[in-house]
């Protein structure tokens, strides 16, 4: 019970904050759970998805080389993972009527987000005890919900401006897989120098993130102020 709590913990916090920052018109529960279950959902398929792009790996005769932890974090982790996220949002939600402010792709996405993340985290806390969930509570999780927020809001510009769709629509798949790709690169190249990043880069995403959200909410009923991504 306390691996479960402490691996549910950060997502509930995160999950409602989400909610209440959508200040014009909350989404419904219904939905929400719908999110929640299919980013929980996408884990089976992505477990074989990575099995099978890590298998194609041309690094893995060395496995402590720079190119092997590059593949490993852009490929089989954030791209695997970011695209099955992205395949969610856009086959549940595309056209859902509910789906009618620019904050409602940021929701949406992070929701499915931390679905996949309540179920990663709970496989890892269980295995790695409360140390491990203390850590990820303040990093992996985040960084999940992160990665959603950037997708949910070229998403949602994608989805409230049909004229910017080509343009914005791939944008909210290649900027998360790249933050996830990073994200996870500093980790696994064994790098000192590169570990010293960790901090300011999580710092990055929580200060774009938070200002993406700002941006989106203020203006989620206006079809006005379209910020041209950076």
């Amino acid at each position: 019970m306390a691996v479960l709590i402490s691996s549910l913990a950060p997502v509930v916090i995160i999950l409602f904050y989400i909610y209440f920052r959508d200040k014009y018109e909350k989404e419904p529960v219904r939905l929400l759970l719908l999110s929640l279950a299919a980013g929980a959902f996408i884990v089976i398929p992505v477990l074989f998805a990575e099995r099978f792009v890590s298998s194609l790996n041309p690094f893995r005769e060395n496995l402590s080389s720079s190119a092997n932890a590059a593949y490993q974090a852009f490929f089989v982790a954030a791209l695997v993972e970011e695209a099955f996220k992205f395949i969610a949002l856009y086959l549940i939600f595309w056209n859902n009527k509910h789906n009618n402010e620019k904050f409602d792709g940021i929701v949406y996405a992070v929701f499915i987000s931390l679905g996949f993340a309540a179920v990663e985290n709970i496989l890892y806390v269980s295995e790695g005890g409360i140390n491990v969930a203390l850590t990820r509570a303040i990093t992996a999780v985040p960084a999940h919900a992160l990665f959603g927020i950037r997708m949910g809001y070229f998403y949602g510009i994608a989805r409230m401006y049909p004229e910017l769709k080509k343009s914005f629509l791939p944008m909210a798949f290649l900027y998360p897989f790249l933050l996830h790709g990073f994200y996870d690169f500093i980790l696994m190249a064994g790098v000192d120098w590169l570990l010293l990043l960790f901090i300011p880069y999580m710092v990055f995403l929580y200060f774009v993130g938070f200002r993406k959200m700002k941006i989106s909410s203020d203006s989620s009923i206006f079809r006005d102020d379209v910020e041209i991504p950076e």
